[in-house]
């Protein structure tokens, strides 16, 4: 299985994120690449390439023009102010303040309009990170599209909380939203997403919502108790053209394999009816029992069987690594999952 991965993605590190009312280092850090990557080499998976450079078309497909010049410019910006920390958001447009009025034109009234969170801070080397995290997708997809029936694109920073015009919990760019839109403009009918990380894609959710071109499954924790808390219920189901092409599973704390994968084999069944083009996986492995920011119980050996059953699909399938932040244990249940379905799919 080819592996796409850029060495940019270690210039965005994040200082702090406020969490239980206090600053503290990042849990997403430059480390859960690196070893993800070492797994990938140490168990000779396949060919590690860095990406090519498809521009920023494919990502205004998905995302507003204004939040990615906002993005593009805001840590220029905010040293051109005096300042040297990480950037996050102190005011947000919450409910019966204004929000659909004129986007604020002071810097910090911008990122609260495009930050739902404290935990994405913006450092000095934050956009060329996103912007290469979305080519490292993108090249794994047009190595999909020349036709290999798999590919794994090593992203960092994250994607799948991103959405059209915001940014929040690590994501700046959504990279599962851009190759499955690059999948339609070059001529897929129909394309899956499934996202197995541990919270909601909310981003992904939020961009195909009312579409009937892109099916959407996410198995994540309970939103009644878990991030991102507002989105990613049972009864959301898509609106308009997308009626019927949105399916949340969400789960209690504490869920272990049984529960987890009775949700899976739900979610490809959903999968295998809609009979799409193209599958695309928001790999999170932040499932791991012993994550520090997570609650379900699955185990290193669960992934090999989730690989296994994301093969028996037997759709082209695009892997795009998201969260995961037990770090030592990251690589090996990443790529237990590549090789459950390698393993399979021979």
């Amino acid at each position: 299985m080819l592996t796409v991965y850029s060495d940019d993605h270690r210039l965005h590190f994040g200082q702090s994120e406020l969490v239980d009312g206090k600053l503290q280092p990042c849990f997403e850090m430059p480390s859960r690449a690196d070893t993800v990557l070492a797994r990938v080499r140490q168990q000779e998976i396949g060919e590690v390439i860095e990406p090519k450079d498809f521009g920023l078309e494919p990502i205004l497909r998905v995302h507003d023009g204004a939040y990615v010049e906002f993005l593009k410019g805001a840590w220029d910006r905010w040293a051109a102010e005096g300042h040297s920390c990480d950037m996050l958001p102190s005011t947000f447009p919450a409910r019966r303040l204004r929000r659909d009025g004129p986007i604020p034109t002071a810097l910090h009234g911008q990122l609260g309009h495009y930050c739902f969170d404290t935990e994405a801070p913006i450092t000095a080397g934050t956009w060329q990170a996103v912007y290469s995290s979305a080519q490292v997708a993108l090249t794994a997809q047009d190595h999909i599209r020349q036709g290999a029936n798999t590919a794994f694109a090593l992203c960092r920073p994250p994607g799948h909380h991103a959405g059209s015009d915001f940014m929040g919990g690590y994501c700046f760019f959504n990279n599962a939203a851009i190759v499955t839109q690059a999948f339609l403009d070059q001529g897929a009918k129909r394309v899956a997403i499934l996202d197995v990380d541990y919270h909601h894609g909310n981003g992904t959710q939020e961009l195909f919502y009312d579409r009937a071109d892109v099916l959407f499954a996410s198995i994540h924790g309970d939103p009644l108790v878990e991030y991102p808390y507002y989105l990613g219920h049972a009864d959301e189901r898509g609106e308009g053209a997308g009626t019927g092409f949105n399916h949340n599973y969400p789960l209690p704390h504490g869920t272990g394999w049984a529960g987890w994968s009775a949700a899976l084999d739900d979610a490809c069944r959903k999968i295998a009816s809609y009979a799409p083009d193209a599958l695309v996986i928001s790999l999170g492995v932040d499932t791991y029992k012993d994550d520090p920011i997570s609650k379900f119980k699955l185990d290193s050996p669960d992934y090999l069987v989730m690989g296994q059953r994301i093969a028996a699909l037997g759709l082209p399938t695009l892997f795009i690594m998201e969260g995961g932040y037990a770090v030592e244990a990251i690589g090996v249940n990443a790529v237990n999952v590549l090789q459950g379905y390698e393993g399979a799919s021979r």
